[in-house]
């Protein structure tokens, strides 16, 4: 008997929010059982929605919006987040070294930097910066905050984090002592980096990036070869991406030196190598869900439901590497609950997704359509969709209930 459903998806690119496929699926579920209860977790993963979603799970947090440089160069709107204080089990405002408090702020790189900022026909990953990530910080810290969290997901760029250290006073010049324009693929004339004009509240300021650990910035698994085509990048592209990932990570590693490995470290390719650059800033590269889901009370959620409901936009080989699907499937499976996956598209490789603790997947396209109209029918798919298979689950309880 289905009385406990548990929605937790993430986003569709540029298509549906977390929010608004949550409420899909829900109104999918209202058709086939009605009586439910359905507890909607829309889950961010860093990347669009993250900001939005930390500050409304944050007593006092809010947005602020702001208008910053974006992918392509000209200024778009967008915002961060300032958190608001979480009580301690006495009710007290917390110590200044408990996260998140009143002195975080919320830096969604996809905000500024997203590929649904990109415009179709300027898609060129070699040419796109995340100079608007590091206008973003600094808006953070004239706010005063002393902690930073920065969302990684979800990006346009393959500049290496190299424009966000420019919007934060780091000058990249070639060997003539010339300044390097904004992307990635300017990063082949780097010669050396000018670290002293960079912002000196850094060094006073905690900087944690939210970070799928699997991405890496150089080599065959590197961002450029796996992220560059899905951006754009043609396969010479990819190549010259390659090498300037390489250059780039030789700079930093000479002229902003730290402890992790900057060409293979975990979540060093993260948004497009932005958790390379902000790395070498000091910053701690964490796994995404460590540091996003587990103050929904995720686990104990999805404990109570007799069904879990996740989903994104596709399903394929990557799925199990970081994605939330895999991360829903893998915590449900800790209370022995089924677990539902809908899914965009379905990829070479989707079937790998039943070892993170998937029961069943399914795709909501109805039949072939455009991009553009699979696009823009998201919600419709994705409610239909929840409706078949809601049927075929109570199908399934119904003839087990009979045998």
């Amino acid at each position: 008997m289905l009385t406990r459903i548990a929605i937790a998806p993430s986003g569709f690119k540029e298509s549906l929010s977390a929010h608004a496929a949550a409420e899909a699926i829900a109104a999918g579920v209202r058709r086939v059982v009605p009586a439910a209860a359905i507890d909607l977790i829309p889950l961010v993963d860093g990347g669009e929605g993250t900001a939005a979603a930390l500050a409304a799970a944050s007593p006092g947090g809010r947005l602020v919006h702001t208008t910053a440089t974006g992918p392509v160069g000209h200024p778009v709107d967008t915002h961060y987040a300032l958190l608001g204080p979480v009580p301690d089990v006495a009710g007290q405002t917390p110590l200044p070294t408990q996260a998140p408090g009143p002195d975080t702020a919320v830096v969604e790189m996809a905000a500024v930097a997203g590929l649904s900022l990109v415009p179709p026909t300027l898609r060129d990953p070699g040419a796109t910066t995340t100079y608007g990530v590091g206008q973003l910080i600094r808006a953070a810290l004239d706010d005063g905050v002393r902690r930073i969290l920065v969302g990684c997901g979800d990006s346009g760029t393959s500049d290496g984090g190299a424009g966000a250290l420019q919007a934060l006073g780091a000058r990249l010049l070639d060997a003539d002592g010339r300044e390097l324009p904004y992307g990635g693929s300017a990063l082949r004339a780097l010669h050396r980096i000018d670290t002293s004009g960079l912002d000196p509240r850094l060094k006073d300021t905690e900087l944690k990036v939210a970070c799928n650990p699997f991405n890496i910035l150089c080599g065959e698994r590197g961002v450029a070869r796996v992220f560059g085509p899905q951006k754009g990048a043609t396969p010479r592209q990819v190549e010259e991406l390659s090498e300037a990932m390489d250059r780039w990570a030789s700079a930093l590693e000479r002229d902003l030196p730290c402890d992790l490995d900057l060409r293979e470290g975990p979540g060093t390719g993260a948004s497009g190598g932005l958790g390379a650059g902000l790395a070498a800033l000091g910053a701690r590269l964490l796994p995404r869900f460590e540091v996003l889901l587990d103050h929904l009370d995720l686990d104990a959620r999805l404990a109570r439901a007799d069904l879990v409901v996740t989903a994104e936009g596709a399903l394929d080989h990557q799925s199990p590497r970081g994605k939330v699907p895999a991360e829903v499937a893998r915590r449900a499976k800790l209370a022995d609950r089924p677990v539902l996956v809908l899914a965009g598209t379905i990829g070479e490789g989707a079937h790998h997704i039943h070892a993170s603790g998937v029961d069943a997947y399914s795709s909501i396209l109805p039949a072939p359509v455009s991009l553009p109209e699979a696009l823009g029918r998201g919600a419709e798919f994705l409610t239909d969709a929840t409706e078949r298979a809601l049927r075929m689950v109570v199908l399934g309880a119904q003839l087990r209930a009979a045998a």
